[in-house]
């Protein structure tokens, strides 16, 4: 039941901005290295990406994204995640965790 309404692995959409350090192959396709974001309470977290699971592309609203699912160590535990990449406005977003 892999994604179903009672699994860990049900994800919340989040779609908070995030400032990313990335690095680009020769061809301009980004590879997010680690992020810092800020928490409820307004503190800031810095979370280093672990592995990139996927990559695919995606149009909202007609506006180009490309979506990586990650995998990093946070708090101790391991949480897979969605980051989102707006190609036009080069900004980078949590979408889901």
């Amino acid at each position: 039941m892999k994604g179903g309404r009672h699994s860990p692995f049900v994800m919340k959409v989040l779609m908070k901005p995030v400032k990313m350090i990335v690095w680009f192959n020769e061809d301009g396709t980004p590879n997010p290295v680690r992020f810092n974001m800020r928490q409820d309470d307004e503190s800031s977290v810095t979370v280093r990406i672990d592995r990139v699971i996927q990559k695919r592309e995606e149009k909202l609203a007609g506006n180009r994204m490309l979506v990586f699912t990650c995998q990093s160590m946070i708090n101790n535990i391991e949480k897979i995640y969605e980051l989102k990449y707006e190609l036009s406005s080069c900004k980078w977003y949590l979408y889901k965790m």
